[in-house]
């Protein structure tokens, strides 16, 4: 698949190889912990340093996530977010940010009770740019993939350790926007991979594709990004951020003052960590 110059994750990344750096892709659930909140958050991540932002779309079972975020999402649900208002998200967000890229992340079910049609369409006109679907594999193309890129709409594939070299390739070839790494196996927030197995994982991965790769799964401190920073093209941070949201939380669940402020301050420091580590993978790519 072939980068278009004219999508906003194209442009984002070409910026991040001329700057020689790797990006910040940073995680939310939708409507967590309310929608106040979850909107203070989102508005202020780009001038906290995020270079892409990931917008999870709440759903009930979400099986690949791990306790945070699996509980991320069921408070937005109780608050009443809706996929309706997620994509309204976006659009709000679009009507103050033109440039910062958004991708939704999530599951089958909440766009197929939404409407696949629909669904693309509204989230197209919305500002959104690409998605990431965990659930639904390469052999089911025809359900979301390929009516994703028809739509203008990158679908962002996920590669595990567990794929192999015979299926990598079926898998990056129905990739567009960036690759996702999901540096270890299991549900998400659990555990941190061997900076050294993600690095080997990283070049394996480029041998198949020209797409930037973003590493994802386990990524918690500004020391720890900037160590994936050195080896791939972005570092996916969302458990961390959900975490200090869960712990901002009072006794009824509601959101205590400053919550905003905090999640942007983890940001920051995530951000400023990484553009320490300039001179790493990102500035070698340039030079290649």
């Amino acid at each position: 698949m072939s980068r278009s110059p004219q999508t906003r994750l194209s442009r984002r990344f070409a910026a991040l190889r001329a700057e020689g750096r790797a990006g910040l892709v940073t995680f939310l659930t939708a409507g967590d912990p309310d929608a106040k909140t979850a909107w203070e958050i989102l508005k202020g991540l780009p001038e906290a340093g995020a270079d892409v932002i990931e917008i999870g779309m709440p759903f009930s079972d979400p099986m690949a996530d791990g306790p945070a975020i699996q509980a991320s999402s069921l408070r937005a649900l109780k608050a009443g977010q809706t996929l309706k208002k997620t994509i309204g998200m976006v659009a709000r967000f679009r009507g103050i940010d033109h440039d910062t890229p958004i991708v939704l992340m999530g599951y089958f079910n909440p766009i197929y009770s939404y409407g696949v049609a629909k669904f693309l369409k509204d989230a197209r006109i919305a500002g959104v740019d690409g998605l990431i679907v965990v659930d639904t594999p390469i052999e089911e193309e025809d359900e979301l993939c390929g009516p994703a890129r028809a739509a203008g709409l990158d679908f962002i594939q996920l590669v595990a350790p567990t794929t192999g070299e015979e299926r990598l390739p079926k898998v990056l070839a129905r990739a567009s926007g960036f690759v996702y790494y999901v540096s270890i196996t299991g549900i998400t927030g659990t555990r941190s991979a061997a900076v050294a197995d993600v690095a080997q994982a990283v070049e394996l991965i480029r041998r198949h594709t020209h797409l930037p790769i973003a590493v994802g799964f386990g990524i918690k401190t500004p020391k720890q990004a900037a160590e994936i920073a050195r080896v791939a093209d972005a570092a996916v941070v969302g458990s961390a951020l959900v975490n200090v949201i869960a712990r901002g939380l009072n006794r009824t669940g509601k959101a205590k003052k400053g919550l905003g402020e905090r999640v942007l301050r983890l940001v920051k420091g995530l951000a400023r960590g990484m553009r320490a580590a300039k001179g790493g993978r990102g500035a070698k790519r340039k030079a290649a």
